[in-house]
Formats: structure tokens, sequence, C-alpha cells
């Protein structure tokens, strides 16, 4: 059998990293092998930094909720475990959101939370 070559998709592939790396500084643009290793890189970080976020707004949200329920004469604590035990099931985003644009709905959620404890 005969022996093949890599041409045409070795090029095509170093085309692809190139491109993929197009804004980056230096030799990370134009050398394939660097370019290689900071696609890699910059691949590894998206998928962390997905993650990441969903972490960081989750953390955002409880901070936003603490606020205005302190504002309402409450802790964050309180009022989570108040509103399981009344069985209302709104989650952190939506409260958050609650919380921000909407003072006087919210103080009627702190109030259903303070009646089930």
């Amino acid at each position: 059998m005969a022996r093949t070559r890599t041409g045409i998709v070795r090029r095509r592939r170093h085309k692809k990293v190139l491109k993929f790396t197009k804004g980056q500084w230096g030799t990370r643009s134009k050398n394939f092998k660097r370019a290689n290793e900071a696609m890699m890189r910059s691949l590894w970080y998206a998928y962390r930094d997905r993650r990441q976020r969903r972490r960081q707004l989750r953390r955002l949200w409880i901070q936003r909720i603490n606020a205005a329920a302190r504002l309402n004469g409450m802790k964050y604590s309180q009022l989570i475990h108040g509103l399981k035990r009344a069985g209302v099931e709104l989650d952190r985003k939506s409260l958050a959101g609650i919380a921000i644009q909407d003072a006087e709905t919210f103080g009627k959620i702190v109030d259903i939370a303070k009646q089930s404890l």
C-alpha cells in the first residue's frame, strides 16, 4: 500500500487554528505551534468561565435578595427558609429581579415568609 502524505489535511488544520487565533499577540497568531497552544488554552478558559458565570450570577442574586430582605427586617437565610415552609417556589433569579424592580411586591413576599415562620 502506498504511503499517504498529509499535505492538504495539515494545511487546512493549520489554517483553521491560525484563523481562530487571528487577534492574538505576536507569534500566537503566526506560528502554528504557539497558536495551537493559545487556542487550546482559550477554549479551556471559555469552558471554565461559562461555569463560573453561573456561580457569579447566583452570588449576585443572593446579595441582592439579602439587601432587600434586610430592608424589610429579615435575613436572607430566614427569608429562604420561610418561603420554603410556605411552599413558595420562586427561584433566586426571579426573587432578585422582583427585589430590584418592585419593592412593594417583594415586601409582600417577605410578609408571606414571616407568617410561615
